[in-house]
């Protein structure tokens, strides 16, 4: 098991807990935060007793960027030919938004700043809550730089392309309250009543049946962006036949009808 040096874990219930642990440095990424990351969420994946993961950071920032040191290196990578850019890779590009879409229920809980990698690493998380405190900036083109991890689109489908546009090319920050009118985030709370919101909403995610949320998942990733309605209809139409078929749909109509909780086989 890898020993983890730049994050804290923790399980309450049915939920784990990944805070970022640099608060030095506002959390800012690195590689083996990322890799470190992975390597915990890839554990809740295998582990039918986690049913929902919150992301957030420790101290005043939930990711502010990439850490300079860590750039420094990459800017003298990418001038030799054949230099792979932070965005690619298992290093934590493009991956990171593929891994965190496939991976069970991802809640991000944002505290403070989430800027660059920052803001976009909350982008394929299922649900996005932010303190009153928080402040997201997507500022790449700051750095003369260009939008990674599927940004673009992901950004658009949530804020609309004209919100979107305005905040790719003024990399400004924008404060909670905006971002909720926009729809990056879903919920606006006290500092100090995030990570519980975050939590509860975790587990209201986790208290569904593990099969049909993963699959809703697939779908809510793979339909919107198909504009095939016919190919749509029918993607769902095979997934709720494997639902129908899976016990827990029969658990979930025995516990309804018996006015009881009802209990199912997330194994």
């Amino acid at each position: 098991m890898m020993a983890y040096e730049t994050i804290l874990t923790e399980t309450r219930g049915r939920v784990g807990i990944i805070r970022f642990n640099r608060p030095d440095r506002l959390n800012a990424w690195t590689v083996q935060l990322n890799a470190e990351v992975h390597d915990q969420i890839g554990q809740w994946n295998d582990d039918p007793s986690v049913g929902a993961i919150v992301l957030t950071g420790e101290g005043r920032g939930f990711m502010a960027g990439a850490d300079l040191n860590d750039f420094a290196d990459r800017v003298e990578t990418d001038k030799e030919p054949g230099g792979e850019q932070m965005s690619t890779g298992s290093s934590g590009g493009y991956s990171t938004t593929g891994f965190i879409q496939r991976s069970k229920p991802t809640i991000a809980a944002v505290n403070g700043y989430a800027v660059g990698i920052g803001l976009t690493l909350i982008l394929p998380c299922d649900v996005r809550i932010a303190s009153t405190n928080a402040l997201m900036s997507i500022r790449f083109v700051k750095m003369g730089l260009m939008p990674e991890l599927g940004s673009t689109r992901l950004l658009a489908q949530l804020v609309g392309l004209g919100n979107a546009s305005e905040m790719c090319l003024t990399g400004r920050m924008v404060p909670a309250d905006e971002a909720l009118r926009m729809g990056l985030v879903t919920a606006v709370t006290e500092p100090e009543d995030l990570l519980e919101t975050a939590i509860a909403k975790a587990e209201e995610i986790a208290g569904n049946p593990g099969n049909a949320v993963m699959m809703i998942k697939e779908l809510l990733r793979k339909n919107p962006m198909d504009a095939d309605l016919e190919a749509v209809m029918e993607r769902e139409s095979i997934r709720d036949q494997i639902a129908r078929r899976h016990p827990n749909h029969a658990e979930a109509v025995s516990a309804f009808l018996e006015k009881r909780d009802p209990n199912f086989d997330n194994g």
